[in-house]
């Protein structure tokens, strides 16, 4: 049996290795994580690389040159890591979270309204899907969750099978240009040799990813600046992701918090601002992003001479969820891509 072989071989019950690949911006990352029943989810191996766009080169070629040379080394250096920790080089499926500029992450709600009392059932929601996802030829939908039901005007966490006259959902729709995740998927399959690969927006992943991690912060900013150039700011109210605005930052100076400000302004212009911000970024800037933020006079905008509380994402956060094993410095986005694996598997698992 071939070394790419023993890779994919079957997993015992209960147990599972996934590899975890983030396509940003302006680097590739991967990592091996393992999933073992009554233990805590552990990365056992993690690389990044920066995306090297040579010169006239599109970008999405430099992307696809990136994950090759990646994955190369997820085979040579991190499978071998897996099997001395595991016993096996098995890797059941690949999680890929691809970022902007390649998705988009959308918000939209669906009501449900009857004179008469109705039950409300998956199967209504699963048929409304159905009717109101948009199609294109152009881009992917790789994940649509209902993430907030209310029914007869209160928010609802198990609302099949009871009986209303007024529901609403609210849905999070995650799309991947077409062309990106079938170049990704075929640079994937020639490394691994697996149909098991699962795309998704990393903003939406992330989101999902908090929403675990801090179950009790209901109304919140979550400030993205982990993809390098490109910043995405979420507000979340009563726990329901509520809109996402995405920015493209120049390398003027200034600029990065200019770009935070404007869109802490728009948000503003609809809603009241949370006193909380999550910042998540990646080492070893995201020191140096909080001290920005925190040294920001955004007082006119929160209708505060108090400052919002700035809790930046890092490891020790995760210290109780995911476990690191590797010395490699932390990456916030794989031990988020960990985290959304398990709470995907914990699901499925219970169904």
């Amino acid at each position: 049996m071939s070394f790419l072989q023993n890779i994919f071989l079957k997993e015992k019950k209960g147990e599972e290795s996934v590899i975890l690949i983030n396509i940003g911006a302006d680097s590739v990352a991967g990592a091996y994580a393992r999933y073992e029943k009554d233990a805590l989810p552990a990365l056992l191996y993690t690389r990044r690389l920066p995306i090297e766009i040579r010169k006239d080169e599109p970008h999405e070629r430099a992307m696809r040159r990136a994950l090759d040379i990646l994955g190369n080394d997820l085979i040579r250096e991190g499978a071998p890591v897996l099997t001395r920790a595991t016993g096996s080089g098995a890797a059941s499926m690949i999680l890929v979270s691809v970022d902007a500029p390649w998705q988009e992450t959308h918000v939209r709600s669906e009501d449900f309204e009857s004179k008469e009392p109705f039950v409300f059932t998956k199967d209504l929601v699963t048929k409304r899907l159905e009717e109101t996802t948009p199609s294109s030829s152009e881009k992917m939908i790789t994940d649509e969750s209902v993430i907030s039901t209310t029914l007869n005007g209160y928010e609802t966490k198990n609302p099949y099978g009871k009986k209303v006259h007024r529901a609403s959902i609210v849905v999070l729709t995650s799309l991947i240009e077409q062309k990106i995740a079938d170049g990704i998927t075929a640079t994937l399959r020639s490394l691994f040799h697996t149909i098991h690969i699962l795309p998704i927006a990393g903003s939406s992943l992330r989101y999902q990813a908090m929403r675990t991690l801090f179950p009790h912060e209901e109304d919140a900013i979550i400030l993205d600046a982990t993809g390098g150039s490109v910043i995405s700011v979420a507000l979340v109210r009563k726990e329901v992701f509520v809109s996402l605005e995405q920015v493209q930052v120049s390398s003027k100076e200034n600029a990065w918090i200019d770009a935070v400000r404007d869109e802490f302004v728009e948000i503003a212009k609809s809603y009241q601002l949370p006193r909380t911000v999550f910042l998540l970024a990646r080492e070893p800037e995201i020191a140096s992003l909080r001290k920005i933020l925190e040294e920001a006079h955004f007082g006119s905008i929160w209708f505060s001479q108090n400052p919002p509380k700035v809790i930046p994402v890092v490891r020790s956060s995760m210290n109780t969820v995911i476990r690191q094993m590797t010395t490699s410095p932390a990456d916030i986005v794989l031990l988020l891509m960990a985290l959304f694996w398990k709470n995907r598997k914990s699901l499925s698992d219970e169904k």
